[in-house]
């Protein structure tokens, strides 16, 4: 399989050959869809609390006596029908973290890319490097490739003048490889990245031959 590659200026100065293990492999929807389950539920901090009954303060000695108030018998303000009372069911400090093996993750991984390929939301890119932190040049190469959707450049390692150039633009992203995710991958539609940045993916992922 091969691609075009670009320049930073949008012009097509080659072609690529790609590794059909990593971009050519079925799109499994079940094992994305777990993969990324996993990916969030790992972001989660699970910190969350909230006061049981006997974790308020107050409540030592009932609200009014028992009989001939005319209003009804309360034994606490601590109840959790009192306002500041305790919470009956909420949440309290849990680990939400899930397992999924590394061959299941690298397969997600794999379809997901593949995926891209055949909705031609790959772009191929002689090299991505900024002299320095300038967004204009990045909205001027999406611009030269026509691209109008959400896009992740995706550098070989990380590249500060990329990041920067592309942090505060609300139709790209930047990462490097070994940051790399299938969430990432799946909320946009265009991966930019360059030649360089394949084969690093392509060494990460590649299924090896069988003898």
């Amino acid at each position: 399989m091969e691609l075009p590659v670009y320049n930073l200026a949008g012009e097509e100065v080659g072609q690529t050959e790609l590794d059909e293990s990593v971009f050519g492999q079925p799109f499994n929807e079940p094992l994305v869809h777990q993969a990324i389950v996993r990916y969030l539920a790992n972001q989660r901090v699970g910190t969350h609390n909230t006061l049981r009954r006997g974790e308020v303060a107050g409540g030592g000695k009932k609200p009014w006596r028992q009989k001939g108030t005319g209003r009804a018998r309360q034994g606490s303000v601590r109840a959790p029908h009192w306002r500041g009372g305790g919470v009956v069911f909420g949440p309290h400090p849990r680990e939400y973290r899930q397992e999924m093996p590394v061959k299941m993750r690298r397969q997600a991984m794999r379809s997901m890319l593949s995926q891209r390929v055949r909705e031609n939301g790959l772009r191929l890119l002689e090299s991505l490097e900024l002299e320095q932190p300038r967004t204009k040049e990045i909205v001027a190469l999406l611009k030269a490739l026509g691209i109008t959707e959400r896009a992740l450049l995706i550098t070989p390692e990380l590249n500060r003048n990329v990041y920067l150039s592309a942090r505060n633009l609300p139709v790209a992203d930047a990462t490097f490889v070994d940051q790399l995710n299938i969430y990432d991958v799946v909320r946009h539609p265009i991966l930019m990245l360059p030649v360089e940045a394949v084969r690093r993916l392509e060494q990460r992922l590649a299924v090896p031959a069988k003898s």
